[in-house]
C-alpha cells in the first residue's frame, strides 16, 4: 500500500527535534569528529550562515576546534586569516573582507560573516596564544592570478632571485590575458601550449627551498611559507582546471573538488601535526556524499565523500533544507545580487515532505536506527540554490534526487527562511522581486 505524505510527516516528526530546545545533541555528535562539514541549501540564504556561524562558534569556544575552511579561494580568505589572527592592517572584518569583491561577493561580503569575522578575532585575542590561534581558511582554487601576485610578492620578501625565475615561469599565462578561462579555451581548441610545466616547476622548487625559507621568522615565517606553498599548489591545480572544462562536467568539477579536499588535508596537516580539528563550510552539493545522490551516476565526486572515505567516524556532516522564503541570488552568472522568492518546494521533495512535518525549525540525527531514517533513505528530490536562481526552471535548474540518510548526519529543516544581507546592497536587492500577481493583485 502507497504511503501517504501525511504518514510520512507523521514518521519524521516522531524523530524531528525541534530547534527551539537547542542543538546540544547535535553539537555533542559533532565534537567527537576531526572534520566538521556544515552545508548550506543556498549560497544565499542568512539562516543557513547564522546557524552555521553559531554551530562554528560553539565548536570552536567549546570542543578546540581551531580552523575553519570556507569554500573560497586562499588568497582572499588568508587576509582575514591574518586579521583574526592579529598579524593582519586591517582595521576591522569589513576591510578584511575586502579582497571578495570577484562574483558572487556577497558569499563572503555579508553581515553575517562581518560578524562572525569579529567574532573570530575577538576570541582570539582573548585567548592570546599565537599557536592556539583559530584560523580562516579558503579552499577553492578560481584565484589564479591572485595567486600569482601572491606567490611573486612572498618571493619577492624572502628570496629575490627565487622571485626573478618565478615570474619567467608565470609569464607563460601573459599572452591570454586575464580571464583564465581564456586560457583553458586556447589551450584546449587553438592549440597554444599548456603552462603545465611551469607551474609545477614553480611548486617543486618552493617546496624544495622549505627549511631555508621558513628558518628566518620561526611560527610567522612557516605560516607564511605555508601560504606562498597553497598559493602555488593552487595555481598548478587551477591550470589543470581550466583546461578541463571544456572536456565535460564531470571532469572539471571532480578536480575541484579533490583541490578542495587536498587543501583540506594540507591544512590538517600544518595545524597541530595532522590533529587539528577542523569546521568546513561549503554548499550542501559539496559536502553531502556524492555516492548519495545523483552526482555519482554522472561520474562525479565530491569533499563529503573523499571526507568520509578518508576519515570515517571521524567525520561528520549536516546539511540543511528549506521550504520557502526570499534568497539572495543573481539571475545570470556575474549579474548583480537580487533579493528573489523562494518558490514552495516541488511535489516529491524532502523540502515538502519536512514542510508538511509542520514543525517551523527542527533537525534530524541521520545517524539514528530508526524509521524516520530508513524512511529518509529513500530516493527523493532535493532542492539546491546556487549563485543563481532561476525559479522558472526549477525542477531542471535547482533540483538532483539523493538518499538524505545516507548523504549527511544529521539535516537542519528551516521552514521559511530570508536572503542573506550582502554589505554592498544595489536596488535589485533592495526591492526585491514583484509579486506574481503584479500589477492585478490577485
Amino acid at each position: 500500500m502507497k504511503r501517504s505524505l501525511e504518514d510520512d510527516a507523521a514518521v519524521v516528526r516522531a524523530a524531528a527535534r525541534p530547534v527551539a530546545e537547542g542543538y546540544e545533541a547535535l553539537l555533542e555528535s559533532a565534537s567527537t569528529a576531526q572534520c566538521v562539514l556544515i552545508g548550506e541549501a543556498s549560497h544565499g540564504t542568512h539562516e543557513f550562515y547564522s546557524t552555521r556561524a553559531e554551530l562554528t562558534r560553539r565548536l570552536i569556544d567549546e570542543h578546540e576546534f581551531r580552523a575553519v575552511a570556507v569554500e573560497a579561494d586562499w588568497p582572499d580568505s588568508f587576509r582575514v586569516h591574518r586579521f583574526v589572527t592579529g598579524r593582519g592592517d586591517d582595521k576591522n572584518a569589513n576591510e578584511a573582507l575586502s579582497d571578495f569583491r570577484r562574483f558572487p561577493g556577497w558569499m563572503w561580503r555579508n553581515t553575517v560573516v562581518v560578524e562572525f569575522v569579529e567574532w573570530l578575532r575577538e576570541w582570539n585575542l582573548r585567548r592570546g596564544s599565537e599557536k592556539d590561534a583559530a584560523g580562516f581558511y579558503g579552499l577553492d582554487l578560481y584565484s589564479m592570478h591572485t595567486s600569482i601576485e601572491a606567490v611573486l610578492s612572498y618571493l619577492d620578501k624572502v628570496d629575490p632571485a627565487s622571485a626573478k625565475r618565478a615570474r619567467h615561469r608565470y609569464g607563460c599565462f601573459d599572452h591570454f590575458g586575464e580571464d583564465p578561462q581564456q586560457y583553458g579555451l586556447a589551450t584546449v581548441a587553438g592549440g597554444a601550449e599548456p603552462c603545465e610545466e611551469e607551474v609545477v616547476s614553480q611548486l617543486v622548487e618552493l617546496r624544495r627551498k622549505y627549511a631555508e625559507l621558513i628558518s628566518r621568522d620561526g611560527h610567522i615565517g612557516e605560516e607564511e611559507f605555508f601560504s606562498a606553498e597553497q598559493n602555488a599548489r593552487l595555481i598548478a591545480n587551477a591550470e589543470r582546471y581550466y583546461r578541463a572544462m571544456f572536456h565535460g562536467r564531470a571532469n572539471s568539477w571532480n578536480l575541484r573538488d579533490e583541490h578542495m579536499f587536498e587543501t583540506l588535508n594540507q591544512l590538517i596537516r600544518h595545524r597541530d601535526s595532522g590533529k587539528a580539528k577542523v569546521v568546513v563550510w561549503a554548499h550542501n552539493s559539496h559536502l553531502g556524499d556524492a555516492r548519495a545522490t545523483a552526482m555519482s551516476a554522472r561520474g562525479e565526486f565530491n569533499v563529503g565523500q573523499l571526507v568520509r572515505e578518508r576519515f570515517g567516524g571521524e567525520s561528520f556532516g549536516i546539511g540543511f533544507t528549506t521550504n520557502t522564503g526570499t534568497v539572495t541570488a543573481a539571475s545570470d552568472w556575474g549579474g548583480v545580487a537580487e533579493r528573489k522568492r523562494v518558490r514552495p518546494a516541488l511535489k516529491g521533495s524532502y523540502e515538502e515532505l519536512f514542510h508538511a512535518v509542520g514543525l517551523r525549525r527542527f533537525w534530524i540525527d541521520l545517524r539514528a536506527r530508526n524509521e524516520a531514517t530508513a524512511l529518509l533513505r529513500d530516493e527523493r528530490l532535493e532542492r539546491a540554490i546556487g549563485v543563481i536562481y532561476r525559479p522558472e526552471t526549477e525542477r531542471f535548474s535547482h533540483y538532483f534526487e539523493a538518499r538524505l540518510s545516507d548523504q549527511f548526519d544529521a539535516v537542519i529543516h528551516l521552514d521559511e527562511t530570508r536572503a542573506l544581507e550582502p554589505l554592498e546592497r544595489a536596488s535589485e536587492w533592495d526591492t526585491g522581486e514583484l509579486p506574481e500577481t503584479y500589477p492585478f493583485r490577485v
